[in-house]
This record gives C-alpha cells, sequence and structure tokens, in this order.
C-alpha cells in the first residue's frame, strides 16, 4: 500500500493550540484565519470555556487550531475546569500560538503560561496582538521583553480585529509544523456540531448585553435542534444560578431576553445558511457552576 505521506509531497500539517491569558484576542484571531466565526467574543475576559477547533486550509499546508480558554489563577470549581481545559488543549499540540495584549498586560497570568511552556518542550510562537493601539518604540520593548522571558520560534506583531501582520503569523507557523497529510478534508472548518456552536452564539449574546456577575453565572444548553431545507427550528434554555438574576435577564417585558434572541438567530443564521426559528426559555439552578453534577451536566 502506498505511503499517505508520498501522496502529498512537501505538505504539512499539525494542531496548534491557541494559548493565552483571558480577554487577549485569541477567538478573534481564530474566526480571523479562518474567514468564518466559529469562535465567541466579547470584552469581557473569560468568555471562552471550551476547546474549539478550527481548520485553516494553506495551498502547502492544513493548520489545526485549539483555540482555548483564557489562563489565569483559578478559584471556583467551574474555572479550574476551564482551565485544565487549555493545558489539556496545549500537551496535545504540536505547535503552542501564545497570545498577549500589548494593551494590557497580565503578568500574574502571563507568569502561569511561561511556567506551564518551560515545563514542556513544543515549539512556541509569540503573537503580540493590538500593536495597531501603540506606537513602534513601545512595540519593540514589548519583544525584548518577552524574548528575555522564553525563547521563540518567531515573536510576530499582529492585529488580530483589523487582520494586520496575520498572514505573516501564518507563514511562521507553516515554517514549524511537521511533514504530513491533511487531517480534515478541504471543506471543513471545525469538528464542533452546529449544536454546540448554536449555544455559544447565545452565550455570547448574553455576555454583550448584559453586566455584573450575570454571564458568568450563566450556561446554556439546547434542548431541541431540528432542520429542513427552509427553516431550522431550536428550543435553548439560559441556566442562571439565583432568582434575582432571572428579571435582569430577562428585561422589562422580556425585552432584553428577546434583544438576545433576535441577535443570536442573526448569528446562527449566517452559520446556517437558512431561515433560524429560535426560542429561549429561563431557568434558574441555584449554584451551578459550584456543582459537579450540574457541571458535568452542561459539558464542564
Amino acid at each position: 500500500m502506498q505511503n499517505i505521506n508520498n501522496r502529498f509531497p512537501g505538505f504539512k500539517s499539525g494542531f496548534v493550540a491557541i494559548a493565552g491569558a483571558p480577554n487577549v484576542g485569541k477567538s478573534t484571531l481564530l474566526n480571523r484565519m479562518l474567514g468564518e466565526k466559529i469562535s465567541i467574543t466579547s470584552k469581557k475576559p473569560q468568555t471562552t470555556r471550551d476547546r474549539i477547533l478550527g481548520v485553516v486550509h494553506r495551498p502547502a499546508a492544513q493548520l489545526v487550531f485549539l483555540d482555548t480558554p483564557g489562563i489565569h489563577r483559578a478559584k471556583n470549581e467551574l474555572n479550574v475546569r476551564i482551565v485544565d481545559v487549555a493545558f489539556s488543549s496545549i500537551s496535545g499540540a504540536d505547535l503552542i500560538l501564545l497570545m498577549a495584549d500589548v494593551t494590557s498586560p497580565d503578568p500574574v497570568s502571563e507568569a502561569i503560561v511561561v511556567k506551564k511552556l518551560k515545563a514542556q518542550k513544543k515549539p512556541v510562537i509569540l503573537a503580540l496582538n493590538k500593536t495597531d493601539l501603540i506606537k513602534k518604540p513601545e512595540i519593540l520593548t514589548l519583544i525584548d521583553k518577552w524574548t528575555n522571558a522564553y525563547e521563540f520560534e518567531a515573536v510576530v506583531p499582529i492585529s488580530a480585529k483589523h487582520g494586520e501582520q496575520v498572514e505573516e503569523l501564518l507563514l511562521e507557523m507553516e515554517k514549524v509544523m511537521p511533514d504530513g497529510p491533511p487531517y480534515f478534508p478541504e471543506e471543513s472548518l471545525t469538528d464542533m456540531p452546529e449544536r454546540f456552536i448554536a449555544a455559544e452564539m447565545i452565550r455570547e449574546k448574553v455576555f454583550r448585553f448584559t453586566g455584573q456577575e450575570i454571564p458568568y453565572s450563566t450556561a446554556v444548553t439546547v434542548d431541541s435542534f431540528s432542520e429542513d431545507k427552509k427553516l431550522v427550528k431550536i428550543h435553548a434554555t439560559i441556566h442562571l444560578e439565583r432568582d434575582s438574576q432571572k428579571g435582569i435577564l430577562i428585561g422589562k417585558g422580556g425585552s432584553k431576553l428577546k434583544q438576545i434572541g433576535e441577535e443570536a438567530r442573526k448569528e446562527i443564521e449566517r452559520m446556517v445558511g437558512t431561515k433560524v426559528f429560535l426560542k429561549l426559555f429561563v431557568r434558574v439552578q441555584k449554584n451551578w457552576s459550584k456543582d459537579t453534577k450540574a457541571l458535568r451536566k452542561f459539558g464542564y
């Protein structure tokens, strides 16, 4: 039988874990590289809770990205599990793409990440994000600081939001990828089911349209997901931890829940390419983020 590598001469492929402190732009960068939105974003930290896989197809390489939750000093049970997801993704990757936000350094989280990197022998590339917001001399100072802390394969200043230097970053990652055939067919962008991404899009809108502790007390489950050629019907439940949060999430006359539902529906329609009927329910499950059984039920 012909060796599969012989069918893809000169081709490279591998897994890249995108790691870093919370809110450095990991999900924004993944969506930018894919040209599609599969990973949710918001200005609030710790938006991403799961490992999200995205596949970038290049002429001579396939890069399989793992968008990981922000690494930080975790305290409660939910956050401990979130950080464990990030560390697990790093352990299974061929390359680690470390991201740092040049406008908002997080020394505590960055120290945790660097300590983890030093404990393994995988190649690491550093992407300094949001460099469009600072002056060039500051960028050079930050490059010096980071290269003194760790020996990177490359350091690339980027703007994930505007796409600046993202192509250069992809080229640097290609150089480090091992030789091998593609893992996924050319049309694949992710291994995550549409049902999961729909729940994430709903949770993103909760992050964007509510304040205080509500986003961090929220889990979303999809109760039903049915589709035909003309319509996708979704029933989903937003789970909260306290009765007092329910009224805030629903809003006066149901206005807040309606806003969340309408914006989530538009995002899901773009993903599935057809009309979507989305029905949202709100349920209180007291202190679910501290309950091991509830965490398992919600997939954490």
